[in-house]
């Protein structure tokens, strides 16, 4: 358990966390192998609907974990297999597509906040607004003093959300190029897999390098002490699931949400 504990820690990425490209997209350590992963992942997501009904049932803090990744990084098959055995009352999953005239509208951060979750909720955000100094910085939608005031903003932003009972812990999915060209062949190999492809997809994996600076300037610029990035090695789906259930299980430890008492003695009450 020692181990493992510190092989999460070196997930987690500090300020100035270098280049992307030095981070593993493969990994093996704290885990002996796909089997031992697995069981440990049954455990894991036992303990995480445990400690979800508690805080559900405290209402006092809310989790709020971001996903973040590369086409094909695992986004979805993380957010199935950590939390779908979790009581869906209680957690809320958003996806950030992309933004509608009237998101538009309004500030880039208007529809993030709308979807911040409630105290007593876990919600994940499928994408999120770090799509705005991602997207928009690779393809040059705005200066890069626009962007570089926007990682400051989103510093700010996430601050005054952790002083407010949110707890905020956030996941960079990394895959290499060559698992991302495997995923995609696979999309276009299956039939039923098909709908997930898109010919952009592929317009896209072009901007690779482009990509790989945004997301090691956006670690670096935006992990902080009160919202934390954790690069997971994701090349292997069964060690990002439990590196991210791990991570999140002792997330949810630290919170420590418990059962409340009820409010009125109920030891003599009797049902007729």
């Amino acid at each position: 358990m020692a181990k493992a504990k510190s092989v999460l820690q070196v997930m987690r990425v500090g300020k100035n966390a270098g280049k992307l490209s030095k981070r593993p997209t493969e990994a093996t350590d704290g885990v002996d192998g796909k089997k031992d992963a697995r069981a440990r992942l049954g455990e894991l997501t036992d303990e995480l609907s445990t400690l979800q009904y508690a805080l559900y049932a405290e209402a006092k803090t809310a989790l709020l974990v971001v996903f973040q990744a590369m086409d094909t990084g695992g986004k979805d098959g993380v957010i199935r297999k950590v939390f779908g055995p979790i009581n869906p009352q209680g957690v809320r999953v958003t996806s950030f597509k992309q933004p509608s005239q009237i998101e538009l509208a309004h500030d880039y951060l208007w529809r993030i906040h709308g979807a911040v979750p409630p105290k007593g909720v876990i919600g994940i955000f499928n994408r999120s607004h770090y799509e705005d100094v991602l997207i928009r910085r690779v393809h040059h939608m705005d200066p890069d003093a626009v962007i570089n005031q926007r990682y400051e903003q989103i510093n700010e932003f996430e601050k005054y959300l952790t002083q407010n009972n949110v707890v905020i812990v956030k996941f960079f999915l990394h895959i290499s190029k060559d698992e991302q060209k495997s995923r995609l062949q696979a999309r276009l190999d299956k039939p039923d897999k098909r709908w997930k492809f898109e010919k952009g997809d592929l317009a896209e994996r072009a901007f690779w390098d482009d990509y790989q600076a945004a997301y090691g300037m956006m670690l670096s610029r935006c992990s902080t002490s009160y919202a934390p990035w954790y690069a997971i090695p994701a090349d292997k789906k069964w060690y990002r699931d439990w590196a991210v259930a791990s991570i999140l299980v002792d997330t949810l430890r630290r919170i420590g949400p418990r059962i409340p008492e009820p409010k009125e003695d109920l030891n003599a009450l009797t049902i007729e």
